[in-house]
């Protein structure tokens, strides 16, 4: 199966943090972090969503096999996110 990522602040996404639209149906393309009753959660550029993010890098690296250093992260997201719905020019 092919893994999700929220396209705005790019975490892997599961059905439990799903962001929800205006309806109040699952939105299955932004987490519930970033996109709730069908607006953004918050009003930020890109890199101020790169530095939120960057704040749990410590619980990322202990989830994963490769482990990241700050600079290392935001070098990553800085070339990811552009790729996100969210961030497309």
């Amino acid at each position: 199966m092919e893994q999700n990522f929220c396209q705005s602040c790019g975490m892997p996404l599961t059905e439990e943090h799903f962001g929800s639209n205006a309806d109040g149906s699952a939105n299955s393309e932004y987490c519930t972090y970033c996109y709730k009753d069908g607006a953004y959660t918050s009003d930020v550029t890109m890199d101020e969503m790169i530095e939120h993010c960057v704040q749990y890098l410590d619980e990322f690296n202990k989830d994963s096999d490769t482990k990241f250093t700050k600079e290392e992260a935001i070098a990553q997201m800085k070339q990811f996110f552009p790729n996100l719905k969210r961030w497309k020019s």
